[in-house]
């Protein structure tokens, strides 16, 4: 079996000799080669470049941003029923999507599961997200974030560049800094369309569409707007049509607080549509009182402040004035409009 390994060399939880002896542990089952990445977007060229050589299974080796690069380099001409397998193993701070995968945080643990189902076969289809927002497409694994969210990590992405080390107190102390900034209260209002994904989960394992077929029902939905717009819409209060923030999660958890998930979307999976915790208001006492829900019994935010959407084909965020987004925990800039698909059975994953 061929295989690619995608390095990042400053993935902050290894070290080069961690590397090393992980690298070393693959090659003894794949043929392998070993690929650093030089910057930004290398990982985007070596996931697009791998399609055209026709490897078997890509191995990331970094965080939840090189993840993201790759994935986008993979899917660069769409979902493909016959392209690479995607593997990862963590080596980054917080690690959603590998770790959503089922694997271990720990860098030579989850090594260890790799090669165990690279030896037994398996690997699973997933979904994943689409993004549009104004001239720029790209494909997310696990989140998407519209507001406050996104400003906290843009923030925390500026803290990083000046040598701060990345951890779950610098997005926690980042965030009440924002909060208490006022800069939840003085957020642009968003408009709020959705529809429908209805996932094999609702309507029956046959019904799934092939992984060349994810992209025409998902743009029809999106197209035909308030003719197929979420049920729910046209009989629920009208502010809940507007939002002054959205997490959109294609899986659970949104993120980790150390060890502990934190429970944006309580029901997304890779086997459904995408999810939506959107708050109609940020005061500092409704967003404490929603993190404190996200982190304790997994039922994740309720009440009259919150609104959720489960299962969606398309979510779509406007505003008549430009809002930071994010994208699996990178800042991506500002937006007045985005539309984000959901894409069913779109990535082979070894797991």
């Amino acid at each position: 079996m061929r295989g690619l390994l995608v390095v990042n060399p400053v993935a902050t939880t290894t070290t080069e000799r961690v590397r090393d002896v992980l690298a070393t542990a693959l090659a003894a089952d794949l043929s392998l080669d070993t690929v650093v990445t030089k910057g930004r977007g290398h990982g985007v060229e070596l996931g697009a470049r791998a399609v055209e050589l026709g490897v078997d299974v890509v191995i990331a080796l970094g965080g939840d941003g090189t993840v993201n690069e790759i994935v986008n380099g993979l899917l660069q001409n769409g979902p493909l029923a016959d392209g690479p397998a995607f593997a990862v193993v963590p080596g980054g701070s917080t690690n959603v999507f590998v770790r959503a995968l089922g694997y271990s945080a720990s860098p030579v643990e989850a090594t260890g599961e790799l090669l165990d189902a690279l030896r037994e076969g398996r690997s699973r289809r997933i979904s994943v997200g689409h993004a549009e927002y104004g001239d720029e497409r790209r494909w997310f694994s696990f989140c998407f974030g519209v507001g406050l969210d996104a400003r906290v990590v843009q923030r925390v992405e500026e803290k990083r560049s000046g040598g701060r080390r990345n951890s779950s107190g610098l997005f926690l102390r980042t965030a009440a800094a924002q909060l208490l900034r006022g800069t939840g209260r003085r957020a642009p209002v968003l408009d709020l369309e959705t529809t429908d994904a209805f996932s094999p989960s609702r309507r029956g394992i046959a019904d799934s569409p092939a992984p060349g077929d994810t992209g025409a029902t998902v743009r029809d939905a999106a197209e035909r707007g308030g003719d197929s717009a979420h049920p729910a819409e046209s009989e629920a209060d009208p502010q809940d049509r507007q939002i002054a923030l959205g997490v959109v999660c294609n899986t659970r958890p949104w993120t980790y607080l150390e060890q502990r998930p934190v429970l944006a979307c309580p029901d997304a999976s890779f086997d459904t549509g995408l999810d939506l915790l959107g708050l109609h208001q940020l005061r500092t006492s409704a967003v404490l009182r929603t993190g404190r829900q996200m982190l304790s019994d997994g039922r994740g935010p309720h009440g009259r402040n919150v609104v959720r959407r489960h299962d969606m084909a398309t979510i779509r965020f406007r505003s008549a004035d430009p809002v930071p987004v994010q994208m699996d925990g990178e800042y991506l800039g500002e937006s007045t409009e985005i539309l984000l698909s959901h894409h069913p059975r779109a990535l082979r994953v070894v797991a």
